[in-house]
């Protein structure tokens, strides 16, 4: 199969989240298997300063909205089947920021993605790519399915084209004003309850999940989560009549750069069958966190700073947790309420919660290899990849019983002395401080705490069993275009 993977971002050009990781991820082990994929991604300020660019000399002109927008491809070799295609737009895409600042979304996010999500098409037929399936994700790419079905639905290079829609995160879904209709080319016509309007508003994201062939998402339980009210975000009927499409599978890391027998930003190497070193990883972790006590137990926290990630629950439950005898160590950004409130906690406890703002990969590894515990207590998680990473080091997850958690972490039997991590169920601080106390129960039995942290470091959630699954997905697509 011939496949073109549609992304907003991708690792290691650009990130803002987990979807980066995915479409990077997904596109090397597909390469690595032989397969004729590639990745199609806007041109981002500083891309080309930081990657080796080829100029195609491909270019096209789109009208949108009685805008007339030019567009040149850009890829990363001048192989024949090269590895990532840029679209260069330096009107929508020449910015420092992805999706827009501090203040807000950008004011024409509309207009950048309907041309990003044409350009897709257009850089397919100038440079000669009959793809058997374009893997859509999130809503940035939302209206490729729709074009490919309306715009393109007669041109004889798109005539056995399939689509896959993967939702990364239903919460997000490309809403805009309604009059931005006339970015996407399309007539009012499409407005309409079954195909793009959501609460007078137009759904970029409904248009993927309508029109594509096959939908999923990122881990089996969110698959069923979002066909429910609770987890739907209003398009849970839409998703329920399209059940016989939709599946899941859950993501993976990339198992070589997140090793703990040689990753070079830890300062001491070790493995599953050799935890020696990782005594010196929870030192310097101690140490540059400025934890006072060397007994006290750590639960690390890497993420969003966001109540989607349960920065609720944790900020009240930091002062029973310093209680019950744990030290916290806490990195990330999001939303400013939790920045100031857990940067509050950290001056009134110094010594036993560290907590930074802003991301730095050295640091977050650090707190994967130190931290006896890892903690993501969720309101939704559609798969998550911190827990994947703290499991692959040996920090013990405590986390809520929801979508990709629930299907990565298998919950600690104290008969059995089985499980890779402590669960719970209803979205509490009480619920969260009960599964740290059983956590801290087993870690008082160094033997038993032990098992637990190496079941977690044999599982295995690479990205080989994932890019097979999504083979496989790629064929059903293929199967449901009509001859």
């Amino acid at each position: 199969m011939r496949i073109i993977i549609a992304s907003s971002e991708a690792v290691p050009y650009v990130k803002t989240g987990g979807l980066a990781d995915v479409a990077g991820a997904l596109l090397h082990e597909l390469r690595g298997r032989g397969e004729q994929v590639s990745l199609v991604l806007p041109l981002y300020c500083g891309i080309r300063e930081r990657f080796p660019l080829h100029d195609t000399g491909r270019t096209f002109t789109l009208q949108l909205g009685g805008v007339a927008l030019a567009g040149a491809v850009w890829a990363s070799d001048q192989s024949p089947v090269p590895a990532v295609y840029f679209i260069e737009c330096e009107e929508l895409f020449g910015r420092t920021e992805l999706y827009g600042t501090a203040r807000g979304d950008y004011y024409d996010n509309a207009l950048r993605f309907a041309f990003f999500s044409r350009a897709v098409l257009e850089t397919c037929l100038l440079c000669e790519v009959r793809p058997d399936v374009i893997h859509c994700n999130d809503w940035q790419t939302g209206l490729v399915p729709l074009y490919l079905k309306d715009l393109y639905r007669d041109h004889p290079h798109f005539r056995r084209t399939a689509t896959v829609m993967t939702i990364h995160n239903l919460g997000y879904q490309g809403l805009f004003n309604k009059l931005d209709l006339r970015y996407t080319g399309l007539g009012w016509e499409y407005f309409t309850v079954d195909r793009l309007e959501f609460h007078d508003m137009l759904n970029y994201l409904k248009a993927g999940l309508v029109y594509a062939d096959v939908i999923n998402t990122v881990s089996l339980t969110y698959a069923l989560e979002i066909l429910t009210a609770e987890h739907g975000f209003g398009l849970d009927g839409l998703l329920r009549s399209r059940k016989s499409a939709l599946y899941g599978i859950t993501n993976g890391i990339d198992y070589e750069e997140f090793n703990p027998a040689h990753d070079r930003f830890i300062p001491a190497r070790y493995s599953r069958d050799g935890l020696e070193n990782r005594a010196a990883c929870r030192k310097a972790l101690r140490e540059q966190a400025g934890l006072e006590n060397k007994e006290r137990p750590i639960i690390g926290l890497v993420g969003r700073f966001s109540s989607q990630k349960g920065l609720d629950l944790v900020s009240g439950a930091i002062a029973p947790l310093l209680r019950m005898g744990v030290d916290l160590v806490i990195l990330g950004k999001g939303e400013e309420y939790y920045h100031d409130l857990l940067a509050a906690s950290a001056r009134q406890h110094p010594g036993r919660v560290s907590v930074t703002i802003g991301f730095r990969e050295d640091y977050a590894r650090l707190i994967y290899a130190g931290a006896d515990f890892f903690l993501m207590p969720s309101r939704y998680e559609p798969c998550g990849l911190g827990q994947l990473i703290a499991l692959r080091y040996g920090s013990v997850p405590v986390a809520r019983r929801t979508g990709g958690l629930a299907d990565t972490i298998r919950d600690y039997d104290s008969r059995t002395w089985q499980g890779t991590g402590f669960l719970f169920d209803e979205y509490t601080v009480e619920a969260l401080l009960a599964a740290v106390s059983r956590a801290l129960a087993v870690y008082r039995s160094p033997e038993r705490f032990q098992g637990v942290l190496q079941a977690g470091m044999a599982e295995n959630f690479s990205w080989e069993r994932a890019a097979g699954r999504y083979l496989m997905l790629y064929r059903k697509a293929v199967l449901r275009v009509p001859a």
